[in-house]
């Protein structure tokens, strides 16, 4: 019993010993531990525009989107936005590397795609964002389609290399068998203007091919009617915007395009479902002088169904784009020009 004793009081003295020792490393270890550095986020920066097909980046913004699809996708990503205005400062900003992810137009799209063509910068789609109609104005009653307009009727469009133009000309190409027919014909005018010149109906633009919200602007005057829309043209979808990416970028980082995707099509099922927030987002981003929130509102419920990751009328874009030498070596499919994220999608 006595030698147990002793034996039990030695070892609770080598405990006590023991204990002695590991007190420094185990302070030395919690230092360590709360020393270590956090693991480093990625970033990815986006280029974003004015305008209601930005709205889906917009919500993407304000609720994080990217950051919570790429986090179940097991990445820890910070999204940031950078404000540019027109799709030349985008391009040159994301050759430049001072933006990882750009907004195109197909066209666009298309052309960068080539030009890049076989080297590592190649710009691939990663996400479709909206397929908003596009849709030629009237306010001649006689123009039932482009075979009406006169010599003397003039089109207005935001620019001259506006999705529109590539648009009328594949109408012209079905109608006139002649891609530039109505070349000649065609103004470009700010959207504000280009209402205000259907309304007034005093000078020679009698046609507008405008994008929402100014469809529904203009055509709350009795005089506007709708002529032709964008899928009229290309007998479907056709996607407005969409964002791209250098190959590099994607094949650095292979999980953001999916995480893109997947935030802006949740971004797109709150535009459909809650509407009305989305148009408070919108109004908180661009603050409007003619668009309150229930109009905006109204908007959003008639074209919900317009937003998403998937991409549309690429192909027929390529193809008149090769007909007509825009492109040298058009893309065989729609497949070729997209990020490996999309090749599952309903894209065309």
């Amino acid at each position: 019993m006595v030698s147990g004793s002793r034996s039990r009081r030695s070892l609770g003295r080598n405990d006590a010993a023991w204990r002695a020792l590991l007190r420094p490393v185990a302070a030395f270890l919690a230092l360590s531990i709360f020393a270590a550095p956090a693991v480093a986020q990625e970033p990815v920066k986006i280029g974003v525009g004015f305008g209601l097909a930005f709205l889906p980046l917009y919500i993407c913004e304000d609720l994080r989107l990217v950051e919570k699809q790429a986090k179940a996708l097991h990445v820890d990503v910070k999204a940031s936005y950078q404000r540019l205005v027109g799709a030349g400062a985008m391009q040159e900003a994301l050759g430049a590397g001072d933006i990882d992810v750009a907004p195109f137009g197909i066209a666009p799209l298309l052309a960068a795609w080539e030009q890049t063509k076989d080297t590592p910068q190649q710009i691939l789609a990663v996400s479709g964002m909206t397929t908003i109609p596009l849709v030629l104005l009237s306010n001649a009653a006689n123009v039932q389609s482009i075979a009406n307009l006169g010599a003397a009727d003039h089109i207005a469009m935001p620019s001259l290399t506006a999705p529109q133009m590539y648009l009328l000309e594949m109408q012209s190409e079905k109608v006139f068998q002649r891609y530039d027919r109505l070349h000649d014909q065609v103004v470009a005018l700010s959207p504000a203007d280009s209402i205000d010149a259907l309304i007034a109906g005093t000078g020679p633009v009698t046609a507008y091919f405008s994008s929402p919200p100014f469809t529904q602007l203009a055509l709350r005057d009795d005089k506007v009617h709708r002529v032709l829309s964008s899928s009229d043209v290309i007998d479907g979808k056709a996607t407005f915007l969409m964002l791209g990416a250098r190959r590099t970028y994607i094949d650095a980082h292979p999980k953001l395009p999916e995480a893109i995707g997947k935030a802006i099509d949740e971004a797109a099922r709150i535009i459909h479902d809650d509407p009305r927030r989305a148009a408070q987002i919108y109004l908180t981003h661009e603050p409007s002088m003619i668009l309150d929130a229930a109009a905006t509102e109204g908007v959003l419920k008639e074209i919900g169904g317009e937003f998403g990751s998937a991409v549309y009328g690429v192909q027929a874009f390529a193809d008149f784009m090769g007909r007509h030498g825009e492109l040298k070596s058009p893309p065989q499919s729609w497949k070729n020009v997209v990020a490996p994220a999309l090749l599952g999608s309903p894209s065309t």
